[in-house]
């Protein structure tokens, strides 16, 4: 990955990503970074048609992935990444993101238990069809 220190006056250096840098780390596209930002997830600072990304930015993306890995929706992750605020007790955000886990972690479990009943009822007709065949 490549970035780029700047310096924007009197400001300390800090890195800069562009969005090929993040879509590179990340391996995803500079579509889908454009999606996030549209979704309001990234709002990355403009130099004419140019993004700059800062290293909140490339936190952010990188929650939105996790997120995404998790099964979350965008709106749940949003709404995470946006109660994050340094310094600010943690303790709602956390409280929100073991809710939003453990809601998925149900609906999971509900779809094996769908599935595995599916697969059991499937195994019943493909026995059925084969003692059919037999006969015939």
């Amino acid at each position: 990955m490549t970035s780029r220190p700047r310096s924007n006056s009197g400001d300390k250096e800090r890195a800069e990503y562009s969005i090929g840098d993040l879509a590179r780390e990340f391996d995803v596209t500079p579509r889908a970074i454009r999606f996030y930002e549209d979704q309001g997830l990234l709002a990355p600072r403009r130099e004419g048609q140019r993004r700059i990304y800062t290293q909140r930015e490339r936190t952010r993306l990188k929650l939105t992935l996790r997120g995404k890995r998790l099964g979350l929706s965008l709106s749940e992750i949003r709404e995470l990444i946006d109660m994050y605020e340094p310094g600010r007790d943690e303790r709602p955000q956390l409280e929100r993101f073991l809710s939003a886990l453990q809601s998925h972690r149900a609906a999971l479990e509900q779809q094996r238990t769908d599935i595995e009943a599916q697969l059991s009822e499937i195994t019943v007709f493909e026995k059925r069809v084969r003692k059919q065949l037999a006969r015939e």
